[in-house]
């Protein structure tokens, strides 16, 4: 089978370059400190094939959320809309996944930068709840409700559950990215035992024998 050649190659990796190093370089300065030359440098290419490929850093910016977080959103919808089964089974599973492959790594480090650049920038902001705020809740809202109308859960107010779905979630983003490198607040449970934890408390509820 014939392989691409090294230019080739390396033209095709580029795009995900500059995404990264935009990332890492929001991360250290903030977003609005960051120049586009500094992300083309950091990545080893020229201004103008930054441009080719990101006409400006707001581009650079939703190419980093949907690159790295509306994926996913997008492929748990896809899950859900196929699955025939228990929702609190599904739920569970679709939040240690959630984790799994946001809440560490490149993807919770957006979520992050998001929640402490989002108020200076109100179009990135917006962009950021179209993509990303809204479809989560509109997909954790609706296998809530398949779950009420199946008669598996009770009637519970669904964007407040969707709430206290989402909040243990971004709260170990934060404390990840925050102190996850630092001993002063150190682990005593993993991520997942906590997720665990959050879910059979959602779903059964703290006291031993419910009015």
């Amino acid at each position: 089978m014939a392989t691409a050649a090294p230019r080739q190659r390396r033209k095709d990796a580029r795009p995900q370059e500059l995404l990264d190093a935009a990332l890492a370089l929001f991360v250290e300065k903030g977003f609005a400190a960051t120049r586009s030359e500094e992300v083309a440098a950091r990545a080893g290419v020229a201004k103008g094939t930054l441009y080719r490929y990101y006409p400006s850093k707001d581009e650079l910016f939703k190419a980093m959320v949907r690159e790295n977080l509306a994926v996913h959103i997008a492929e748990s919808a896809a899950q859900a809309a196929q699955y025939d089964g228990p929702i609190a089974d599904l739920l569970v599973e679709m939040m240690r996944a959630w984790w799994a492959k946001v809440g560490q790594g490149n993807a919770g480090v957006v979520c992050s930068l998001v929640m402490t650049e989002a108020r200076h920038f109100p179009e990135l902001a917006r962009f950021y709840v179209d993509e990303v705020i809204t479809p989560s809740q509109n997909l954790l809202g609706g296998l809530i409700e398949r779950g009420i109308r199946a008669g598996e859960f009770r009637a519970v107010p669904v964007e407040a559950t969707v709430h206290l779905l989402i909040a243990p979630l971004l709260h170990m983003m934060l404390h990840e990215h925050s102190f996850g490198d630092h001993d002063v607040c150190p682990h005593t449970m993993s991520p997942m035992e906590l997720l665990d934890a959050q879910m059979s408390l959602l779903l059964h509820g703290l006291l031993a024998t419910p009015s």
